[in-house]
Parts: structure tokens; C-alpha cells; sequence
């Protein structure tokens, strides 16, 4: 699946549909590394927020290196916590999700392997860092929207509502993330109802019913966080996760949490601080929202410009250029897009490398994960733990290994991998109890 490209597409239901030619990750590095004319991007940002609770939390770090010490290796991280029931679960995964990203991909790899790696790499992060949490027995929860900038490659993973999009130079805003909200994703609520959860709104005296779509126990309004260790195992931590491919044009990315998308649309946001500096330009964000809907929420926004190192801000995009590049987007050019993709690289389109959202861990996790051949272990997908075979558990294979299963398949947990995963499929608890 990380070798599918597609034209990034604004949401219809008619193209989401629809697959583009295969061209490996691979493919795409080599007409980098061919072309002279194509530098590393250079990025900028900015950063504005009114707290309303103080339980949003960001994450800024333009200066990681896959290779420490080696500056040509260099990435950027991104990220926005939007905490409830209090910060503590905001601040844990702050200070501890990219550490156990990072120590899910292996080392000594090529950026093109790094790449490949790191979707199921933020998987494995995202369920380690809430294992972590669940052990301090604490109740609060948070949402995680995660960004890694690789040069021209993005890489988003989030659970919950806070959302980042993507403002291209052919002026499509491409929404990076999926909401996960009760009351508006259906897939999810059967998700949590299959799996022992109850969906409904709050009952009042009466017995009328208010507000929005929950699950109980717990009366969260969100399928998938980060804690919430007082809620059921339903609420899952698993990421949707989005990579693509940026031309050498650039883009902007709006990174915030709900107090802004609760006031504005996608394309309100990115119309809205278009042509100014990233600095500005999240200040503006945060302005236009408070404008709309006043101070409800916290309210964070992140902008992000990805942008070619001689340009020192991203330009204003034309209006009358919207119906152009709007119609490339079509089915016909859809049709014909391995005729195109040229073409569609000159004017700033944006190339999908991968996409998943599955809450289902044995999914999201890759089967070539075999036992080390000179230590004889197997080393668990999810928290990197070594162990011998007698004590992993292949993924597939539930707790006991049954005559028709094979052992020597990966990936592999440990004991308290797979009782986080059995308990996120409503199988069996794994929570800790917590004292009130």
C-alpha cells in the first residue's frame, strides 16, 4: 500500500472511490535525487492560541535528524494535544509519543526505508504511549494530531478532532486527517457498539436527550484518544495516518485543535491567511475563528509553510486559477492520470503515498516482523520489547497459538501487547483500576 500515488482530491465520494496507477515510494526519491534544479524545502511556522481551559498542549521540533549529528537528515515534528478531563494525559504524550515513534523504526535504514517505516512506526507510538499512560491510572484523555515533515513528505497521524489540512500551490485544500465523532462517523459507532460500547446522547429529566452522540460508560463524544482510562477499551489509540508526496511548489499546512474547526470550515481557514507569513498567518486563524464563534474552547493553531528555499513566503493563489486546477481533479483527468502525473507534479498537485485508518491493530501492523536470527528473540511490534519465541504472540493468532496457526509469523507481541489488543476488541479489559 505505500507504493499507491494518487492525486490528492478534495472529498467527493465519486473520486474518493477511485485508484490511481502504482508508483513506489522509490520512484519518487529518484527523480529527487536526479534532478539537481530540486532542493530541501525550508520550512516555517508560527504558532497562536487562546486558552479557554488550558488543556491544549503543542509540540514544535523543526530540528530531529533520523541520523544524530547528521544535519542532512534533518526532519520536522509538529503536533497538537487537545487534552480533556484534565492535562495530564496532554502532557504525557507531549513528552513521550515521538521518543516511542522513533524507537519503532529500525536503525541503519535508508530515508527511503525510514519513510516506508514510519506509518506503522506512529501506530505502534500512538498504542505504546497510551499502554504508558494507562499505567499511571490517571483518567484524563487527549487528542493527538501528529506531523512529520520529511523534506517534500508529509506524514499525519491523529486521533480525535483536532485536524490538520493542506493548502497546495493549486489551491486544493485537502483535509490530512480524519474526525473521529461519534456523531459523525458512522463506521466508528458501529466500531465501538461491536466491540461493547453504547452510543447515545445524554439523558436528561424527562427522559428528553441532549447534545451530542457519546459513548457510554464515560460520555465521551470521541471514538478514538490517547488516556481516557475510566472509559472503555473501545476508545481505541489506534491512528488514521496520511502521507503524501508535496511537489517542489510547496504548501501550507493549518495544524489546530476543535476551537477552530468548530468556528470554521477547511477552506475558511485556508482562504483566510492566504499569501502572509506563517507567523501572521496562525494568529489570523485563531482572529477569524474568535470572530465567528468567540472563546468556547481552547483554541490552537499551527501553521506550517513548506516551501522552496528561495521563495520567502508562499504566494497568493489567483482565484481565477481555482476552476483550472479544480478540473484536473476530474474524473476524466482521473481517468488519464498516468498520462498526467507529470503534469500534474509542474503545477503543484499532491501525490498520496499511503492512507489508514483502521482501528483493528492487527491491520496496521506488518506481518515481516520475524525473530532476530543471531539473538533468537522476537521483538514486540508495539513496545520494542524483546523476548524469546515461547513467550511472543503472533498478532494474528489471538492468546493461544491453535493447530492450524503459524508461530514464525510476525508481528509479534508481548503478553501486554496482546492484552491491549484482545481489550481494544472488546475481547477483555486491560485497564487498570482507578481509585475515586
Amino acid at each position: 500500500m505505500l507504493d499507491l500515488l494518487r492525486p490528492l482530491h478534495v472529498s467527493t465520494d465519486n473520486i474518493s472511490r477511485m485508484r490511481p496507477p502504482l508508483v513506489p515510494l522509490a520512484t519518487l526519491i529518484g527523480r529527487e535525487l536526479r534532478n539537481e534544479k530540486i532542493e530541501k524545502p525550508f520550512v516555517k511556522y508560527g504558532q497562536a492560541a487562546l486558552a479557554k481551559k488550558g488543556e491544549d498542549y503543542f509540540l514544535i521540533k523543526p530540528d530531529c535528524q533520523r541520523v544524530p549529528g547528521d544535519l542532512s537528515t534533518s526532519f520536522s515534528v509538529f503536533a497538537i494535544f487537545d487534552g480533556h478531563n484534565g492535562v495530564s494525559a496532554a502532557i504525557f504524550v507531549k513528552e513521550k509519543l515521538l521518543d516511542n515513534v522513533l524507537s519503532a523504526i529500525p536503525q541503519d535504514i535508508t530515508r527511503e526505508e525510514w519513510l516506508q517505516a514510519l506509518p506503522q512506526a506512529l501506530v505502534a507510538g500512538f498504542v505504546k504511549t497510551d499502554i504508558e499512560f494507562q499505567q499511571k491510572g490517571e483518567t484524563s484523555g487527549t487528542t493527538v494530531t501528529f506531523v512529520v515533515i520529511d523534506e517534500w513528505t508529509v506524514t499525519v497521524a491523529s486521533v480525535g478532532d483536532s485536524r490538520c489540512i493542506l493548502d497546495s500551490q493549486g489551491g486544493v485544500v485537502s483535509l490530512l486527517t480524519v474526525d473521529h465523532r461519534l456523531e459523525e462517523n458512522v463506521e466508528e459507532r458501529e466500531r465501538v457498539t461491536a466491540s461493547g460500547g453504547e452510543v447515545g446522547r445524554l439523558n436528561v429529566f424527562g427522559g428528553n436527550e441532549v447534545g451530542p452522540l457519546r459513548c457510554w460508560p464515560g460520555g465521551l463524544c470521541l471514538s478514538r484518544s490517547i488516556g481516557d482510562t475510566d472509559v472503555g477499551e473501545f476508545i481505541v489509540p489506534i491512528p488514521h495516518v496520511k502521507q503524501v508526496k508535496l511537489s517542489n511548489a510547496g504548501g501550507r499546512l493549518v495544524i489546530a485543535s476543535d476551537g477552530i474547526w468548530d468556528a470554521l470550515s477547511s477552506d475558511m481557514a485556508a482562504k483566510s491567511c492566504r499569501g502572509l507569513p506563517a507567523e501572521i498567518a496562525a494568529k489570523l486563524v485563531v482572529k477569524v475563528a474568535l470572530r465567528s464563534r468567540g472563546l468556547k474552547d481552547d483554541t490552537t493553531c499551527l501553521v506550517v509553510d513548506i516551501i522552496p528555499s528561495d521563495i520567502p513566503v508562499l504566494p497568493p493563489i489567483p482565484r481565477k486559477k481555482h476552476n483550472m486546477f479544480s478540473s484536473l481533479f476530474g474524473k476524466k483527468a482521473l481517468s488519464s492520470v498516468s498520462k498526467s502525473t507529470k503534469k500534474l507534479s509542474a503545477v503543484g498537485a499532491v501525490e498520496e503515498l499511503f492512507e489508514e485508518g483502521s482501528a483493528i491493530l492487527a491491520e496496521r501492523l506488518s506481518k515481516y516482523f520475524p525473530a532476530n536470527a543471531n539473538s533468537g528473540l522476537c521483538r514486540c511490534a508495539v513496545c520494542q520489547v524483546d523476548q524469546t519465541p515461547g513467550d511472543s504472540l503472533s498478532v494474528n493468532s489471538g492468546s493461544f497459538f491453535t493447530p492450524g496457526s503459524k508461530p514464525w509469523e510476525g508481528p509479534f507481541l508481548c503478553s501486554n501487547c496482546q492484552k491491549k489488543k484482545d481489550a481494544m476488541e472488546g475481547k477483555r479489559s486491560s485497564r487498570p483500576t482507578v481509585m475515586t
